[in-house]
């Protein structure tokens, strides 16, 4: 199992089909887990993936449209009923407190686990983790919509051949890690720099700028796609994005894996989104997603 992974749980749109649920997207970031927009059916679909209540540590809603938070209200009352033995955080849009609260004690059940609600105001920083930051944008859609951005910090590798040169091992590699000199060889003598990890979750919302700001240098975009270009049209109304759209702004951004999701039932052919996605010029890591798929964070470019 890798450490950092993608488990969907669900991938339709307004309206569930024979082979989509409604959206669900669980993010492994070593010991960390966050769930994104847990739509309709959400539970069920934790357990036939293998996702245990006690591996979330974080709730993620980028709006309040069902098929992105019904969900909630089976999750939050398994967490409880399993007695999860850490806190977890929800963060939402401020501006939907209300629905979180409805959904929140939609029926009763006995508390036992500490929910911290943290809600979304603007753009910006909205938690730290020895393991990442986890940023929020605003995005185009016609309820308020949030998009999210997880960053791991820039580190150091390093360089076994300059280590042996000042003949440096054991013991002594690590003493240099953690003060940054040792016997007179700094960090930055022996190592260079390894860029963070970067993830990005984009769901409902025309092209704006928060589109970009979440995608840029991302090595997995996880992107709506609710249309393909033919109704382009009908996604700019419905505050949404094409296949080709999602594919161009991987494009321009960078990014190394693109994960295509939220897929109206009008369309029965999932090819035809990849078909798309490769005529808007991107040539990177794609991945239609699929119900139950895993897919891995790309490793790290050395």
């Amino acid at each position: 199992m890798s450490a950092r992974e993608l488990v969907v749980l669900g991938t339709a749109s307004q309206v569930p089909t024979r082979h989509r649920n409604h959206n669900g997207y669980f993010l492994r970031w070593d010991t960390e887990g966050i769930l994104f927009d847990p739509g309709e059916g959400t539970q069920r679909q934790m357990l036939r993936a293998g996702v245990a209540a006690h591996d979330l540590t974080r709730l993620c809603v980028t709006h309040f449209h069902g098929d992105h938070s019904l969900g909630l209200a089976g999750v939050i009352q398994r967490i409880n009923l399993d007695r999860v033995p850490h806190p977890v955080t929800a963060h939402f849009p401020a501006s939907g407190q209300r629905f979180f609260d409805r959904l929140r004690y939609a029926t009763a059940y006995r508390e036992m686990v500490k929910l911290n609600e943290e809600p979304v105001r603007a753009d910006g920083v909205i938690a730290h983790t020895p393991a990442f930051r986890l940023e929020a944008r605003k995005l185009s859609h016609p309820v308020e919509s949030y998009g999210y951005r997880v960053v791991e910090p820039d580190g150091r590798r390093m360089l076994p051949e300059r280590l042996a040169a000042h003949g440096i091992s054991g013991p002594a590699i690590g003493r240099l890690q953690r003060e940054g000199a040792t016997d007179g060889v700094t960090l930055e003598e022996v190592s260079e720099p390894r860029p963070g990890q970067r993830f990005a979750f984009v769901m409902d919302t025309r092209l704006c700028d928060g589109v970009y700001a979440l995608a840029e240098g991302a090595d997995m975009l996880v992107i709506e796609s609710t249309f393909l270009d033919e109704d382009a049209e009908l996604a700019t109304e419905h505050g949404h994005l094409t296949a080709g759209q999602a594919a161009r702004v991987a494009a321009d951004s960078g990014v190394r894996h693109l994960v295509l999701t939220h897929f109206s039932q009008r369309y029965t052919d999932p090819a035809a989104f990849e078909r798309q996605a490769r005529e808007a010029g991107y040539e990177g890591e794609l991945t239609v997603a699929e119900d139950l798929g895993r897919v891995s964070v790309p490793k790290r470019v050395t």
